[in-house]
């Protein structure tokens, strides 16, 4: 069972959907069934009805109504509301989801979005600057109350977005985030928990205590919070209750920085 999930997984990360592929031969069968019903019912009509070119949707009758992706659901809902909550000056998004968490804040609130890959669309509220923050001395100092990073710290230095290969880049990252936030400012960040791993070049994996012992010397821990393995949120819970046997989990994490460096 263990090699089949594997496979499984294997197969999806090369863009091959096998539970999708099934879906789509079932559904071939009900969508030309379907469409021949629509044409001859649509005969009868005293105005026919123009069907100009096929487009077929053949799997959406297998899905769920409305879906909760793994992670990104739960914790743009959590960030947001914790930037609502706090009601920052000035807020600093670094790389998380456009179409998510930022399209949440951009509700109530103007965002600059930094990110090593480049945009070129243009949306109201939001303002874009491409930067590489692992290089440290070109990121300016103190230049928020607020950051948040979303499931993309854990790609730093792995190329997959065209960044320059560092096996430290997620610690260079950090520091960046650090630098950015000015002292009693709070940084949001979730990045995937479990088993300690580099998956490259798709991500890292961080044990929670890897994460805390890397915010302890900048930042005091407000809170910790956590989805598991099944895509259920867990909030405000101890980060010791989190075993690092979980498989593909993500921990979000709220933070101060501190005022003054001990």
């Amino acid at each position: 069972m263990h090699s089949l999930k594997i496979l499984y997984l294997t197969l999806v990360q090369f863009g091959i959907h096998p539970l999708n592929t099934i879906s789509f031969f079932r559904g071939l069968l009900i969508y030309i069934y379907q469409a021949v019903q629509f044409y001859l019912k649509s005969r009868i009509l005293e105005q026919s009805l123009s069907v100009s070119s096929p487009y077929p949707c053949v799997v959406d009758r297998y899905q769920s109504a409305g879906s909760i992706s793994n992670h990104y659901f739960h914790q743009d809902l959590w960030a947001a509301q914790k930037v609502y909550r706090n009601n920052p000056v000035h807020h600093i998004d670094i790389g998380s989801r456009i179409d998510g968490f930022v399209a949440h804040l951009l509700t109530f609130r103007s965002v600059e979005v930094l990110d090593i890959r480049s945009m070129k669309s243009q949306v109201l509220g939001m303002s874009f600057r491409q930067v590489d923050l692992m290089q440290i001395e070109s990121v300016p100092e103190a230049a928020c109350d607020s950051v948040s990073c979303l499931h993309a710290l854990e790609h730093f230095g792995l190329g997959r977005y065209g960044d320059p290969i560092d096996p430290v880049g997620h610690i260079k990252g950090l520091w960046a985030l650090t630098k950015l936030i000015k002292p009693d400012g709070m940084l949001l960040l979730s990045v995937p928990i479990g088993k300690e791993r580099v998956e490259f070049n798709a991500h890292r994996i961080f044990s929670v205590n890897t994460i805390i012992k890397l915010l302890t010397k900048e930042f005091e821990l407000i809170s910790f919070s956590y989805i598991d393995d099944e895509n259920k949120f867990h909030e405000c819970v101890e980060p010791s209750v989190v075993l690092d046997c979980m498989t593909y989990g993500c921990g979000l994490f709220e933070a101060r920085k501190k005022s003054v460096n001990l």
